[in-house]
């Protein structure tokens, strides 16, 4: 089993959960208060990786990664997207280096503005 199928099986259940009982579903709950709610969950998530990744406990950094990862596919999942979007991306880059594709995204988004302005 690969973690491409893990990933596939959580995004089933949030995919699931997301027009549940609210008071049933922690997902569900998510999805009721909006996508405010969710992203300011991702940004708590966030911080909270970064305390444990300053702690050097690593149990604690891989959960709190795991939150912040769950937390971000509701998000996804809110936009119509899965996690199969969000892996062909990262197999787009495999083989550049960071700074050819921040160079790429860079000159790809000056031309999305000059054609937009056009």
């Amino acid at each position: 089993m690969s973690s491409n199928d893990t990933l596939a099986r959580l995004a089933a259940v949030i995919e699931s959960r997301r027009g549940g009982d609210p008071e049933r579903s922690y997902v569900a709950r998510l999805f009721a208060k909006g996508t405010d709610a969710m992203l300011k969950k991702v940004g708590e998530e966030a911080t909270e990786v970064v305390m444990a990744g300053k702690d050097g406990q690593p149990d604690k950094l891989v959960a709190e990664v795991a939150d912040l990862w769950f937390h971000t596919m509701v998000v996804l999942a809110a936009h119509g997207l899965k996690p199969a979007h969000v892996l062909a991306e990262l197999e787009r880059r495999e083989g550049l280096s960071g700074l050819e594709e921040f160079a790429l995204r860079k000159a790809r988004d000056r031309e999305q503005t000059e054609s937009g302005d056009a």
